[in-house]
């Protein structure tokens, strides 16, 4: 197989993460200049590592779930790709996005 069609869409991946991080570190960086209360700036920073926790929560869930997924394909002995396969890996992976809206909102 042929993967250099790859390198342009991870390269963008790339430019659009970095980016991202620059306009926020800009945007603290702004917003601790302008002398903003310290209580608004102590709610975004744990705002900020709630989103983080709860991040880190729903892709490990998500993970955890379509590796569930691709074990039952290996148990069933499926070795190649039809509709049945693709349904059960979308079914886990929408099961693990449920189970980690639910284990969000039980923390939040």
């Amino acid at each position: 197989m042929n993967f250099e069609f790859l390198i342009p869409i991870v390269m963008f991946i790339c430019v659009v993460y970095a980016i991202k991080v620059v306009v926020d570190a800009r945007t603290r960086a702004k917003l601790i200049a302008s002398n903003g209360s310290e209580e608004l700036i102590r709610s975004l920073v744990q705002a900020e590592a709630l989103q983080r926790r709860h991040a880190s929560l729903r892709w490990g869930i998500l993970l955890l779930a379509v590796a569930v997924g691709f074990a039952l394909i290996e148990a069933f002995g499926w070795r190649e790709i039809t509709p049945g396969v693709v349904a059960v890996l979308l079914g886990v992976t929408g099961l693990g996005n449920l189970l980690a809206y639910a284990a969000s909102r039980k923390l939040g």
